[in-house]
């Protein structure tokens, strides 16, 4: 079974603890303290491995836990630093917080190396308590405890074009046809068990990556079958070739079929439901002209709605070459951005200090309010408040905060300016 789907547990290194002594050497009496410094314990790190495609190693380890760092020793020694644990990872992961599901960091795009949890840093040694009043401190400071945290892995598959259908429609002949990918054809129903990827070369263009999306059933977006396992497949690609059985070959109405799997879409994530997306009427070879004509039903039906309906035969390749052109101009009219995931958890801000002073309040002179501090301006940096879901989860983390409740107190209204490191907000309830 293809592994795209892990659970694991990871830690980062305990800072050192500072070291308590005092300079004991002949010659020198009543020495000062040179208690040294603990080392800074290891990150968590995950790094893109090209040469991966699952997540199958994460199936029998699932602790990974950097080293801690060591404590400080005598003489001003420093503790040695504690060793970072990488992790590798295939392109397209997404890593989620285990019990929220909210999305840490996209293995995608430019994000190659990610520092996921920062080691603890090390205490410092009694040297640093020295005063003219105090000069033989009995004390050091103890290492920053390790940070820890449940993750849930999940691989998304990288592709500009997603094909969905029920099974045993073709997609597995028309990838072959399509691509150089070579996927096991067979004539049972679920016999794609993980997505083929495959590149598409088209003369006169940069050509485009395709992935078979195992066969869909009705009840895939709640989970029946193996539907969560191959809906999350989909969720990166711009655009959908939709392939249905034409001739009806197994005596399913190909009406129907769309419907039924465009609904699954729909239940899963409206996004992807509503994302460009044209119809391969497949085995055309297989049509017999004795009665009406299934390509012409399936145009009145889906062509009014602006879903473009292709006749194609994947077998002998009739009617393909248009479809693709088709797609390849979709893709360029939607722009060469890569899907990538925002994140909606910080790990840096949940071990934050939460008793990181803020301050709220109003400007009478621009007629604003004012918020300020340390973790606000964290937050802002960390966010993409230029999405609709960045920009509500930044909304949600001032209520947890008591900001908003300080706000009120303050007598803001509807639509008073906010102010917050530059950036200026109508507030709104």
């Amino acid at each position: 079974m293809f592994a795209d789907r892990a659970r694991i547990y990871v830690r980062s290194g305990k800072g050192g603890d500072g070291h308590v002594s005092f300079r004991r050497e002949k010659y020198v009496p009543n020495g000062g303290p040179d208690g040294g410094d603990g080392g800074r314990g290891g990150d968590v790190i995950f790094e893109v491995d090209e040469g991966l495609n699952t997540l199958i190693d994460f199936r029998h380890v699932r602790k990974y836990k950097a080293v801690d760092g060591e404590e400080g020793g005598k003489k001003n020694c420093r503790g040695k630093d504690g060793s970072d644990i990488v992790i590798k990872v295939p392109e397209g992961t997404v890593i989620k917080e285990a019990e929220s599901g909210q999305v840490i960091v996209d293995m995608s795009g430019e994000n190659r190396h990610v520092v996921l949890l920062k080691g603890g840093r090390g205490g410092n040694g009694n040297q640093h308590y020295a005063t003219s009043t105090m000069q033989a401190p009995k004390y050091a400071q103890p290492g920053q405890p390790a940070k820890e945290l449940e993750l849930i892995l999940e691989l998304k598959v990288i592709a500009d074009v997603g094909l969905v259908g029920f099974p045993n429609v073709g997609k597995s002949t028309f990838l072959s046809r399509v691509t150089n990918a070579k996927p096991k054809i067979a004539n049972y129903h679920f016999t794609t068990l993980n997505p083929n990827l495959g590149v598409v070369d088209l003369e006169g263009t940069g050509g485009f990556v395709i992935a078979d999306i195992p066969g869909l059933i009705e009840g895939a977006s709640e989970g029946i079958g193996l539907g969560h396992e191959f809906l999350r497949h989909i969720e990166r690609t711009k655009v959908i070739i939709h392939i249905v059985d034409a001739a009806g070959t197994e005596g399913r109405d190909p009406i129907t079929d769309i419907y039924a799997i465009n609904k699954e879409l729909e239940a899963y994530n409206p996004e992807i439901a509503g994302r460009p997306q044209v119809i391969a009427a497949n085995k055309i070879d297989a049509i017999y002209q004795d009665g009406e004509d299934p390509i012409a039903k399936i145009k009145a039906e889906f062509e009014p709605k602006g879903i473009q309906v292709f006749p194609i035969s994947a077998v002998t390749g009739e009617g393909v070459k248009p479809l693709l052109y088709r797609v390849n101009e979709m893709l360029s009219e939607i722009g060469e951005e890569p899907t990538v995931f925002e994140p909606e958890y910080f790990p840096e801000l949940k071990f934050a200090d939460s008793d990181e002073p803020h301050t709220v309040r109003y400007d009478k002179e621009e007629d604003e309010y004012v918020i300020e501090g340390p973790r606000i301006e964290k937050m802002l940096g960390y966010t993409n408040l230029e999405s609709e879901r960045g920009f509500r989860f930044f909304q949600n983390f001032l209520k947890d905060t008591g900001i908003l409740d300080e706000l009120e107190a303050l007598g803001i209204s509807e639509g008073d300016t906010v102010r917050m490191y530059g950036l200026k907000f109508d507030y709104y309830k």
